[in-house]
């Protein structure tokens, strides 16, 4: 066993070394001495439920890119209302991290999704919500059915590209009468010859204005709503496809979220991924990687966020004593820490049992579920006590406020986890 995990942790290392963006961050040497220096009684691999070595060596690595090349310059894109996708998706494709967990041949470093989970992790360190939003819609929402199902040149013309960060993909599912009802979707692709006629639209596309290409859900036929329905690889830059406004939106402001209409768009009929008619089941199979995946980034978020508002409540006074000093305020924010482990400890146990190819659906809906909402109440909490400061957009508490609310609205609102939980649990009334 330790042979063998001595030769993942190699492999691994020798994958990191031959990644030429990455070499201008880490060395091989420097993730090992940071792998060891770092470990600690309370935070080592030996201890750690998930992570090993490797997933430590990741996040690392990845930590010297969001510090040079992303932090720096977050509060200028958060301003813009935009960040360059093109850009930063370059860097981290070269970098290996937009296909961690996609098969070698193809750009990614073939790893299982717990290395997923660490690089949500690590990306929750980004000063903002939108842009590992953005990476997330990339790297676990448009990419695994293709990479999953999709035949070969498919994955060569979008699945490869997207994975080295040479084109920005985007997610064509919602639409303004059916956000979490996915089954409801109206946009419809109609077979002519051997090509698809589409019409319709979708709504709070992320990445929508930049996208190069989209993983579209259309009705293909018109059967039974949950069989009717084919995931079909679109090209933005076809006549007919029309970005139709940028949305002005409460919170991830740095990430471009877009409407778009589809007016007689022609695509090959080859660019269905898997099979006609699957693609309402393709992608209720990847929620479970995307909802663990939005729980792992927003944990990291509300550490930091936990920890700012000490260090700004040990400071701020009222009535001559430190804020933190009120029972109530160190009280409390010892309530928020225990309630982010409790979380911590659900994702980790739900994503174990994943990669071993068990169902988490249960647990992932409760992860989900319990993310948004402590997000809403830990943001809120904290936010009181930066006082005045916390109201203005000068601090990372109020934009965590803002962010931070759409979890318990994108991808399965609460209600949503709340079904999928009552299903498991058979409680919900029979028809």
């Amino acid at each position: 066993m330790a042979l063998r995990e001595g030769s993942r942790r190699l492999k691994l290392l020798f994958r990191l070394r031959h990644l030429p963006q990455l070499s201008r961050f880490v060395s091989v040497r420097s993730v090992s001495e940071n792998v060891s220096s770092k470990s600690s009684p309370s935070e080592t691999a030996d201890d750690h439920l998930i992570y090993t070595p490797e997933h430590f060596a990741l996040k690392e690595a990845l930590r010297k890119i969001i510090d040079q090349e992303i932090n720096p310059y977050v509060d200028q894109w958060e301003a813009d209302g935009i960040f360059p996708a093109h850009k930063i998706f370059k860097i981290l494709g070269n970098a290996g991290f937009l296909g961690v967990n996609k098969p070698v041949e193809y750009g990614g470093l073939g790893l299982d999704f717990s290395y997923s989970v660490a690089m949500a992790d690590e990306l929750g360190n980004i000063r903002c919500g939108g842009i590992p939003m953005a990476i997330g819609v990339q790297t676990d929402m448009t990419t695994p059915a293709l990479a999953r199902f999709g035949s070969d040149e498919l994955k060569k013309e979008f699945l490869l590209p997207s994975v080295m960060g040479d084109k920005v993909a985007c997610l064509g599912v919602s639409e303004v009468g059916a956000g979490s009802d996915v089954s409801s979707i109206k946009t419809k692709a109609v077979r002519k010859g051997d090509e698809y006629v589409i019409n319709g639209g979708k709504m709070w596309t992320t990445n929508g204005t930049q996208a190069d290409w989209m993983c579209l859900l259309a009705n293909t036929s018109d059967g039974p709503p949950h069989k009717n329905k084919s995931l079909i690889c679109l090209p933005m830059n076809l006549p007919g496809v029309h970005i139709a406004r940028k949305i002005d939106k409460m919170g991830m402001w740095s990430s471009d979220t877009a409407e778009v209409f589809f007016d007689d768009v022609h695509v090959p009929c080859k660019n269905v991924i898997g099979e006609e008619g699957m693609g309402f089941t393709y992608q209720m199979l990847q929620f479970q990687e995307e909802r663990l995946w939005a729980v792992a980034n927003i944990v990291t978020t509300m550490e930091n966020i936990i920890q700012e508002t000490i260090q700004y409540t040990r400071q701020r006074k009222i009535f001559k004593l430190p804020v933190l000093y009120h029972q109530t305020v160190h009280f409390r924010l010892a309530e928020l820490q225990t309630e982010v482990e409790l979380l911590r400890s659900l994702l980790y146990r739900a994503t174990a049992l994943y990669i071993k190819g068990n169902d988490v659906t249960k647990l992932a809906s409760m992860a989900k579920l319990k993310g948004g909402r402590l997000a809403r109440e830990l943001s809120d909490s904290c936010l009181q006590y930066w006082g005045g400061m916390g109201f203005t957009s000068d601090v990372m508490v109020s934009r965590f406020y803002r962010d931070s609310r759409l979890l318990s609205i994108g991808a399965g609102a609460d209600e949503v986890m709340l079904g999928i939980i009552c299903k498991f649990m058979d409680t919900l009334p029979r028809k």
